[in-house]
């Protein structure tokens, strides 16, 4: 099996073990601003120690970075943090399942900006497994309430949102590219750690600006946030190596199969039963997966 999909398949788990952390983080007094600037605290001392690590056995030869490489970082960096917040926004909504749906079209958003902005071909198999995946999302997503408008605020925002976690895969796809020829583990934990501290930085400034005391309230709870922060950075260095190594388009689809995961890990650890629609949509991811396997070999 390929490499990129045993790291992808990697920070897929992972990501659904931190799910499982968040979702334990209720009482610990943060705002949402604080919750995801402690995940981005953590994680980049953890990245910067990783890559001098890996620079530092691959001879410091670090190749000269330009201003592709800091505009690919900040450009994943920026598309991360904005699409978090609009994602969060939506559940504020009272059709917030309309515009989690649309944030799902974050897979052909991210197959469009990687045939405009990075000039990767996705070819025929790849669209057809984005779009069985898509199908399968779009199941597992939750039903609007009754009466709720499909086109509206919350549409736009979930469109917006898919679409800057697009451009952030493929800012981190561009980063890791900028760092050739260096070996592709050491070009993911570079690229990683270059956004983790800019995200680091950006946040802190904001919530200094806005949110006067969540920095101090961040520092206190760090008992609960820690491992959120180790399990998101671990997960992170997983994607990081997939799109050092793949199209982002591949790689993002094939990560459809965290929902899946999530779900299975709601029905085996906190006893969420599954529907028959839930199923279906499982399924299809599944199916998705299959195809971009089958394709890659």
């Amino acid at each position: 099996m390929s490499a990129w999909i045993l790291f992808t398949l990697a920070a897929a788990a992972m990501q659904t073990v931190r799910f499982m952390l968040q979702k334990q983080l209720k009482g610990a007094g943060l705002s949402t601003g604080g919750a995801t600037f402690s995940r981005f605290l953590y994680a980049a001392p953890i990245a910067a120690t990783a890559a001098a690590v890996a620079l530092w056995q691959a001879g410091w030869a670090l190749p000269p970075l330009g201003l592709g490489f800091a505009g690919f970082v900040l450009m994943g960096a920026l598309g991360q943090i904005v699409a978090t917040f609009l994602t969060v926004s939506l559940f504020s909504l009272r059709n917030f399942a309309v515009g989690i749906s649309f944030t799902k079209t974050e897979t052909v958003q991210v197959a469009a900006f990687s045939v405009l902005l990075l000039g990767e071909r996705v070819g025929p198999v790849g669209w057809l497994a984005i779009g069985i995946g898509l199908a399968g999302v779009l199941l597992l997503s939750r039903t609007p309430e009754p009466g709720a408008r499909f086109f509206g605020r919350a549409a736009f925002y979930g469109l917006l949102a898919g679409g800057l976690f697009g451009l952030s895969a493929i800012g981190y796809r561009g980063a890791t590219l900028a760092l050739e020829p260096l070996p592709f583990l050491t070009r993911a934990v570079v690229a990683l750690a270059a956004a983790t501290i800019t995200q680091t930085v950006l946040m802190g400034l904001w919530l200094r600006w806005r949110e006067p005391g969540e920095l101090g309230r961040v520092a206190r709870g760090w008992r609960r946030t820690l491992p959120v922060g180790v399990t998101g950075v671990l997960g992170s260095m997983g994607w990081f190596a997939a799109f050092s190594l793949q199209n982002a388009a591949f790689v993002r689809a094939l990560g459809q199969v965290e929902i899946v995961f999530t779900l299975m890990a709601s029905a085996l650890f906190f006893r969420e039963r599954l529907s028959g629609r839930e199923g279906a949509g499982i399924a299809l991811v599944v199916l998705s997966v299959l195809v971009l396997i089958l394709g890659a070999r």
